[in-house]
């Protein structure tokens, strides 16, 4: 009886998945028309209209539109960054002397992979030593199988639907600044569009058409909601890069006293934004960045001096 139950669960989440799998471009297409209703309201709507009036309410207006379309250009250009980079693969025939100098690794003979595959699959201890049954391969240190993607993925975080994509090694950076500024985005539409929302329920009579009435009510409450959730999410997100570690990881360290990749939040932020502030706030790194930071790469991770060596 708990068998069958076991195998019915099994295969209701890989049907989930599959349904995750088959959303695509319909969630890209979701965002980009939030992202046009709330442009129709804020610009066609209310302040690009008000640049006409003269004084005050002009300089104000050119403010808030300024405002809002760079926030807009860095949200999508960190929203397209998450979607289109690939989180990161295992390279082909990886193994645990991956050349981190050199960037590459030496193929694995078939009596190499038989012998690497037995150690992992029989060693609970060495958290850098495991072995992906789905996918037929090691894993590297803080790699984990994505069962929507169907592959593993280096530092996997999360799967996001948001973005059609996992978020890995190679693009959280690029996830969490999505994040950022669409909480500075959403905020400034729901304080820019607050007077408009207030007069609603005033006696005041407000110009414009009823569809551009409905739409600004709309984008407030869209936007207001956006941006209380994701202000959530990001805190959560902040608390996990200043301990160097993801949503998947924060489970399992419930069941370890003590977490070997915890280098310090100045070490710990490195690893994610890199040491060039230049580049924190774009969706990039620097050569020298991605040169002197192996954790860029998604494949090494320094550990904790007092654990470095040590088994779990």
């Amino acid at each position: 009886m708990y068998r069958s139950a076991g195998v019915a669960m099994a295969w209701n989440v890989f049907r989930f998945c599959t349904a995750l799998r088959g959303l695509g471009s319909i969630m890209i297409l979701l965002v980009l028309a939030i992202v046009g209703v709330t442009y129709y309201a804020v610009v066609l709507c209310n302040y690009g209209p008000a640049l006409l009036t003269g004084g005050g309410t002009t300089l104000a207006a050119f403010a808030v539109l300024l405002l809002f379309h760079f926030l807009l250009a860095m949200l999508l250009w960190s929203y397209f960054s998450v979607v289109f980079t690939d989180p990161g693969s295992v390279p082909p025939n990886w193994n645990l002397d991956f050349d981190v100098e050199r960037g590459e690794t030496a193929p694995l003979a078939t009596s190499e992979l038989n012998s690497q595959q037995s150690v992992a699959l029989g060693n609970t201890a060495n958290p850098r030593v495991r072995y992906c049954r789905k996918c037929n391969q090691l894993k590297p240190p803080r790699c984990h199988h994505c069962s929507v993607c169907g592959r593993c993925v280096l530092k996997m975080d999360h799967h996001c639907v948001w973005v059609v994509n996992c978020v890995g090694a190679l693009n959280y950076k690029y996830f969490l600044l999505f994040l950022f500024y669409t909480f500075l985005e959403t905020t400034l539409v729901t304080l820019s569009l607050l007077p408009h929302f207030i007069a609603f329920f005033s006696d005041v009579e407000i110009p414009g058409s009823s569809a551009a009435l409905a739409t600004t009510f709309l984008t407030f409450v869209l936007n207001l909601a956006f941006s209380l959730s994701v202000f959530g999410f990001m805190i959560m997100h902040i608390s996990l890069v200043s301990a160097n570690t993801t949503t998947i990881e924060s489970y399992e360290k419930k069941t370890t006293p003590h977490w070997i990749y915890d280098l310090g939040r100045k070490r710990n932020f490195a690893q994610v934004f890199g040491n060039d502030r230049k580049y924190w706030f774009i969706p990039a790194y620097s050569e020298e960045d991605l040169r002197r930071i192996p954790a860029l790469q998604g494949l090494d991770y320094p550990v904790r001096p007092d654990f470095d060596g040590q088994e779990l």
